[in-house]
């Protein structure tokens, strides 16, 4: 029986050292991304990439990524990331306003946090839902996104579960009474800026459901992003901050 128990809590501490990876591995990677972004050049992201298999998204789909939007030098008036030690995933939030962009890019690595596996990003420019990056600099120029006290943080579980109800509203009637709302609370769509209750004009039902979700949870902000097929076709990230468990900022980027 002690054999047994011994090798349960071995394989259970293996578990957890390899669900987490040290934040400074993500924040060098992060780092180097933004600056692969600032300078439209490649070569020291590339060097981070996986072997074999690594993998490009862009708005929902596979391009070439020396063509994508990394390929563009851009002026980034504002940046923040959030960090995945679980998943070992990082989010980045972009905007540049002589672009025009507001980009979005979760950014997946090998357990060990080495390597990078996937960038997955979701990019918005002028004529898309809502678009204005100077009109989204300056309402989210303003927020905090700081780090909680613990008291005030929610478990990974109930993160993703309220981005979750969040992204059900559109094909759940039931989903809005799920939905922990804070007050006030929020809400920027690019040029569009709803507070003091995110919950206003939100759906009921009746739409298509927010399809292939992926995830970057940070505790230690309460944030929750997930990058969806909208409507189960549009390229679209939704991140969420809760405060004490309750909704208090949602954002938005729609292609």
């Amino acid at each position: 029986m002690f054999l047994c128990s011994a090798v349960l809590g071995a394989l259970a501490m293996a578990s957890l050292s390899m669900a987490q990876c040290s934040r400074d591995k993500l924040l060098l990677a992060s780092d180097t991304y933004i600056a692969a972004q600032t300078s439209g050049k490649q070569d020291d992201l590339s060097k981070l990439f996986v072997a074999s298999g690594f993998k490009y998204r862009q708005n929902n789909k596979s391009p070439d990524i020396k063509t994508g939007i990394l390929s563009k030098a851009l002026k980034i008036d504002h940046n923040r990331t959030t960090f995945d030690l679980t998943q070992c995933v990082t989010f980045t939030e972009l905007i540049s306003t002589a672009g025009p962009y507001v980009i979005g890019t979760q950014i997946r690595h090998t357990a060990d946090g080495e390597s990078v596996s996937l960038v997955d990003t979701i990019v918005a420019t002028t004529g898309d839902w809502q678009f204005n990056a100077a009109t989204t600099l300056k309402y989210i120029s303003t927020e905090d996104w700081g780090t909680l006290k613990d008291s005030d943080r929610s478990s990974r579980d109930v993160l993703q579960a309220a981005a979750d109800a969040y992204l059900d509203m559109w094909s759940d009637s039931k989903a809005i009474d799920k939905v922990p709302w804070g007050t006030p609370c929020t809400r920027t769509e690019g040029s569009m800026h709803i507070t003091p209750s995110c919950k206003a004009g939100a759906p009921n039902g009746g739409g298509s459901k927010n399809t292939d979700r992926r995830y970057v949870i940070d505790e230690t902000v309460g944030s929750c992003d997930v990058l969806v097929a909208f409507g189960g076709s549009m390229a679209d990230s939704h991140e969420f901050r809760l405060v004490s468990g309750k909704l208090v900022l949602v954002h938005t980027i729609t292609v």
